[in-house]
C-alpha cells in the first residue's frame, strides 16, 4: 500500500530516504561488518515471534471436528510443507519438516510488511518527535540484503551440519576432494565444491533480495505518482497501487515458498552421496 510522499522531498531525494536504513553508522563500504541496521533486526525478529504466536494459537485452538478457517488454513500449510519435505528429504525429517515450516510462515511475514503504507512510519516518528532520532527507516527485512544472506548464511550451516551428521567427518571430506572427478583432481574437486556452497548461499540470498527490493521500490513509484496534483496521478495511483498490492500477494507468498524448496533441495543434497 502506498501513501503521497512528503512535498518537501524531491522524486530523487524521496526514494533515497525510504531506502535508507535506521543504522548505527553510515556504511559507505560494500561490506562493513560494524555497521547494524537495526530495523531489519527489528522487524526481522517481530515477524519470528509473530509466526509462532500464529502457529501457537493455531495448536491450541486445534479440534479434532470440523476445523475453523484459521486452522484449515494452517494444516493445509503444514501438510503442503510436509508433502515437499517427504518427496525431497529421504530420510530423518523430525527435525527439517518444522525447519521448512519456520522458513516458510517467517519469510512469507517478513515480505508481507511490504503492505504497509510506505509512508507509515515517517510521519508516525515524524508525529511523535522521534524524526530527528529516526531519520531513516525501512520495514522490510527480505528487502536488505544483509537480511537475506543472513538466512542464507543459516541455511548453509545447516547444509554443513547435516553433510557431517550423515556422511560423517571422514566422509565429507573426502566427498570435498575426490568429488565429481575423482581424487587425482582433489584440487580442482575442492575449488568447485566450495564454489558450489557459496553460489547456493549467495544465489539462495539474491533471489529473495532482488524481488522484494524490486517490489518495495514499485511501491515508492507508485506513491510518488500519488503525489502529483492532477487527476490522473491520484487515479494512477490508486489503479496502479491497486493492482500491483493484489498482484504483490502472489510475490510474496511465491518467494516465501522458493526460499522454503530451495532450502529442502540443499539440505536433501546433503543427504545424499555422490
Amino acid at each position: 500500500m502506498t501513501v503521497a510522499p512528503s512535498e518537501a522531498l524531491t522524486p530523487s531525494e524521496y526514494i533515497v530516504h525510504h531506502l535508507g536504513h535506521f543504522a548505527t553508522g553510515h556504511q559507505s563500504k560494500i561490506v562493513d561488518f560494524s555497521i547494524i541496521n537495526i530495523d531489519t533486526i527489528f522487524w526481522s525478529v517481530f515477524a519470528g515471534v509473530l509466526g509462532c504466536l500464529l502457529m501457537y494459537v493455531a495448536a491450541r485452538k486445534a479440534t479434532a471436528g470440523v476445523p475453523g478457517r484459521f486452522q484449515a488454513f494452517v494444516e493445509m500449510v503444514v501438510e503442503m510443507v510436509d508433502d515437499q519435505a517427504k518427496g525431497i528429504v529421504h530420510g530423518d525429517r523430525s527435525f527439517i519438516a518444522p525447519l521448512a515450516l519456520t522458513v516458510f510462515v517467517w519469510v512469507a511475514l517478513m515480505n508481507s510488511l511490504d503492505f504497509l503504507p510506505v509512508d507509515m512510519f515517517s510521519s508516525f516518528f515524524k508525529w511523535v518527535g522521534l524524526d530527528s532520532v529516526i531519520s531513516h527507516h525501512r520495514v522490510v527485512p527480505t528487502a536488505d540484503l544483509n537480511g537475506t544472506m543472513g538466512i542464507a548464511l543459516g541455511v548453509l550451516v545447516l547444509m554443513l551440519y547435516y553433510s557431517f551428521k550423515i556422511k560423517g567427518i571422514g566422509g565429507f571430506l573426502h566427498e570435498l576432494v575426490a568429488a565429481p572427478f575423482g581424487i587425482w583432481l582433489a584440487p580442482a574437486n575442492l575449488l568447485l565444491n566450495i564454489i558450489e556452497f557459496a553460489a547456493k548461499t549467495v544465489s539462495l540470498a539474491m533471489r529473495l533480495f532482488g524481488n522484494m527490493y524490486a517490489g518495495e521500490l514499485l511501491f515508492l513509484l507508485i506513491a510518488l505518482l500519488g503525489s502529483t496534483a492532477t487527476a490522473f496521478g491520484v487515479v494512477g495511483h490508486v489503479i496502479a497501487g491497486s493492482i500491483w498490492a493484489i498482484f504483490h500477494i502472489l510475490i510474496v507468498l511465491l518467494q516465501a515458498f522458493i526460499f522454503m524448496m530451495l532450502t529442502l533441495v540443499y539440505i536433501g543434497q546433503a543427504h545424499e552421496a555422490h
